[in-house]
Order: C-alpha cells, then sequence, then structure tokens
C-alpha cells in the first residue's frame, strides 16, 4: 500500500520534519513541560515527550514521580486557614503542607485549632470540623515545621500569610516569594498576583478551581520557582556576600 504524503514540492520538508521527530524518540525529556516542547518543536515532539513522562495530553506535571522523596536544599511550604474571633477576619492555621524541590509532599498535618472556629471557609479551605478534632497540637506542627525549614530555601506564595499564622520567622536572603518575583510580575502584568493565575498562565495549569489543597499550592509555587530557578538563584546570589550564599551546591531538578 502507498500513502500519500504531498505533492512533490511538500516531500522534502515532510521526509526532514519526521526525520527530526524520530530523532527526538531518542532524547529523553526529563523534567521538561511538553507545553514548552509543543510551543518550540510542534505537537509531535511533544506528543513524543508525554508517551516518555508517562503523561496524557491534559495532565498536571507538579511532581517529578521517579525522584527523591525527602527534604531537598528547597521547600514549599503552604498553609490552609480558618477564620476565628467575633468578625471571622481573624486567621489561624489549620492545615500545614510542605513539599520538596520535585513536588513531592514531605509534610502533612491538619492543625487543632488554638481558639473558637468562626469561620471554617470550607468553600476556599477545604477544612471541615472533622479535620481539625483529628489534628495535632499548634505548638508540635510549629517546631516541626521550624525545624524542617531551618537552613533551606523557602517557597511559596504571599509566604507572610503562612509565616503569620505559624508565628515563625525565616531569613529573608532565604526566602522565595513567587508573588514578589518581577519576572513574574511583568509576566502577567499584576503588582500582586494570585498564584491561580500565575500557574494558568505560566504553567498552564489551572489550581484551585474549588476548594484550595495547601499539597496543590505549595507544588504550583514550587514548579514556578524550578522553571526560574537558576535565573532567582544568579540574582539572590548577586544580592548578598558571595561567603553567605547558601545556593551554592544545591539540588538539580
Amino acid at each position: 500500500m502507498v500513502t500519500h504524503l504531498g505533492g512533490p514540492g511538500d516531500s522534502g520538508h515532510l521526509r526532514m520534519a519526521q526525520l527530526e521527530v524520530a530523532c527526538l524518540e531518542d532524547i529523553w525529556f526529563d523534567d521538561v513541560d511538553p507545553a514548552d516542547i509543543e510551543a518550540a518543536i510542534g505537537p509531535e515532539a511533544a506528543e513524543i515527550a508525554r508517551k516518555q513522562l508517562g503523561q496524557s495530553k491534559k495532565s498536571v506535571t507538579l511532581v517529578k514521580e521517579q525522584a527523591f522523596g525527602g527534604l531537598t536544599k528547597a521547600l514549599a511550604l503552604d498553609c490552609e486557614m480558618v477564620g476565628v474571633g467575633p468578625s471571622r477576619e481573624e486567621s489561624i492555621a489549620a492545615r500545614v503542607s510542605v513539599v520538596n524541590q520535585y513536588g513531592k509532599c514531605v509534610y502533612d498535618k491538619y492543625v487543632k485549632p488554638t481558639q473558637p472556629v468562626t469561620d471554617y471557609r470550607t468553600a476556599v479551605s477545604g477544612i471541615r470540623p472533622e479535620h481539625l478534632r483529628q489534628g495535632e497540637e499548634f505548638e508540635v506542627v510549629q517546631k516541626e515545621v521550624a525545624d524542617m525549614l531551618r537552613g533551606r530555601i523557602l517557597v511559596g506564595h504571599a509566604l507572610h500569610n503562612d509565616l503569620k499564622v505559624l508565628f515563625l520567622d525565616h531569613p529573608k536572603k532565604m526566602i522565595r516569594d513567587t508573588q514578589k518575583y518581577k519576572p513574574f510580575k511583568s509576566h502577567v502584568q499584576s503588582g500582586r498576583p494570585s498564584l491561580k493565575l500565575l500557574a494558568e498562565e505560566i504553567l498552564g495549569i489551572r489550581v484551585q478551581q474549588a476548594e484550595h489543597c495547601s499539597i496543590q499550592d505549595a507544588q504550583a509555587a514550587m514548579r514556578l520557582y524550578v522553571m526560574v530557578k537558576k535565573e532567582w538563584e544568579s540574582v539572590a546570589r548577586d544580592r548578598r556576600p558571595a561567603a553567605a550564599d547558601p545556593a551554592r551546591g544545591s539540588d538539580d531538578i
């Protein structure tokens, strides 16, 4: 059977394109977003990358499945919060999640409330009374998270909110806040972009469509950081003395 591949003027270009795609099958697209490959090379190359990564066309790659599952030089933190007080506007930590550089969850605990909860904010937080009844004591969570983050790069979105409800501090030079990263703000043309906006515009994925998940939000922040890690760390190095550089020798991803 003969398959028609186009007219005489098309055959050379077509064969060359087929050859290029065939050669791509020998390349391992490790931790490369197929959407980026599709934009740069084309849909055929993106399909090869998806097959190698075990993805469908619409799958979200916030986790590198075969990667190290322990603590890495950079960790991403996100907290879900509930409202307390008569105005319901004051927030306390209700769930605390931490993921490593590969998106693997290394910590995830609900927190027993330190005050009576006046608003579970379930539609956004996903928190329900039964979650907090089974939660860990706040002091335990606070210490465990503090110990985990010590000496590491802290990644997250609007991290001042998370650190505030945990009553924790972290060295400014070790914080990578995706809400404050200038290239991200310029890309989406927003002075205070939401994580949802950054994820959709930069990663091409949708998060926070209904109830939030602190694990997924931490993964999205980490994925954003990893995309620009070299550039971000280069800027961070330029802003501090070389002797105090914690990013040298950090894990690659």
